[in-house]
């Protein structure tokens, strides 16, 4: 039954709908006063400032380090840790949040990885496995003064896969999780491409990528430029090259080879490196937080499977980004976005 304008007058004049209006503009003023509220900018005056930026001493078998963090707002329920992709690119891609998080009041934090970014830079290949990853980002935690009552991690492509494995072991110490563009095994990684993506490369362009792999011919510009064109821009930023956002390229230009090169291998085009082999498949039952997992249809992985993951775990949401790559933080911004503040917002 439809309802009339009379009628919807005579309710408009109900104590209820008084009260449903007044209660609703509350609500509205007190999201504006969380979202605007100064204190989400205030810092300590007591203290010399440096624009948020904290270097967080780390201990490993090699020595004592340092890494470099930048906090950004002050939220004492929503505490997010990123974590680039990879393994060895630095933050600044994800410098893109700054342009949501700080208008919802979520308090962020970057973090470059030992040997990668701002941080130190030893010469030690024995640290390139997931474990030291998880370690390490222990620490950080740790000094950092996070905990399972506001922290959060965020982590994207080879920082998904770090999140996932931080929360294997010290779960206990999170509020939620987010894995961003990441699936749960090497092996998932490159059934994805050769099956799927492989077909979709022009087979001239294919012939010549595969020769030079053959030959181990990374270093050659036209293996660059056909990766470049028939498969980054397809399923890693699908904006044109030319327009690629400038934090993305130079993120680009700051990876640490070594580290990519061992885990991953030269490119996105498949994991010949260690992580070949890494696998938890069976064991994101045992991921007990809340956690969003995120796919996009043009990603260089499965959406399909990242959708499987978030109901492996025990309480999992999936968010789908149907016209977006593995940057669907750029390519499809608004619904990615949305998606992630709406889950931060919800475990508040």
């Amino acid at each position: 039954m439809k309802m009339t304008d009379m009628s919807l007058r005579k309710l408009k004049n109900t104590p209820f709908y008084l009260f449903l209006a007044v209660w609703m503009a509350a609500c509205v003023g007190k999201e504006s006063e969380t979202i605007h509220s100064p204190e989400y900018f205030a810092s300590d005056t007591s203290k010399v400032q440096a624009g948020g930026v904290q270097m967080v001493p780390v201990t490993t078998p090699g020595g004592k380090f340092n890494v470099w963090t930048k906090r950004i707002g002050n939220n004492p329920k929503i505490k997010v840790i990123l974590l680039a992709g990879g393994p060895g690119f630095p933050h600044d891609y994800l410098e893109v949040f700054e342009s949501f998080f700080p208008k919802e009041g979520i308090e962020f934090y970057y973090y470059d990885e030992l040997g990668s970014g701002n941080s130190d830079k030893p010469a030690d290949s024995t640290r390139y496995n997931v474990g030291r990853a998880v370690e390490e980002l222990e620490q950080v935690r740790q000094a950092l003064g996070l905990g399972k009552d506001n922290l959060y991690l965020l982590g994207h492509s080879w920082g998904g896969l770090l999140a996932m494995e931080y929360a294997l072991k010290y779960q206990q110490n999170l509020k939620g999780l987010i894995v961003s563009n990441m699936v749960s095994s090497g092996r998932e990684f490159n059934r994805y491409i050769q099956e799927e993506l492989v077909k979709q490369i022009p087979a001239a362009a294919l012939d010549t990528i595969n020769q030079l792999t053959a030959k181990n011919d990374f270093g050659n510009p036209r293996y660059t430029a056909l990766v470049t064109e028939h498969f980054y821009s397809r399923f890693v930023c699908r904006l044109p090259v030319s327009e690629w956002p400038e934090p993305f390229t130079r993120a680009l230009g700051k990876l640490n080879q070594p580290y990519y090169l061992a885990m991953q291998g030269p490119s996105e085009f498949g994991i010949i490196g260690s992580l070949k082999d890494w696998d938890i498949s069976r064991r994101l039952k045992d991921i007990k937080v809340p956690a969003l997992m995120i796919g996009a249809r043009y990603d260089e992985m499965d959406p399909g499977h990242m959708q499987w993951m978030s109901k492996q775990v025990a309480n999992g949401t999936y968010l789908y980004c149907d016209n977006g790559s593995h940057l669907a933080m750029y390519d499809q911004q608004q619904v990615y976005m949305n998606g992630v503040v709406a889950f931060l917002r919800n475990g508040n």
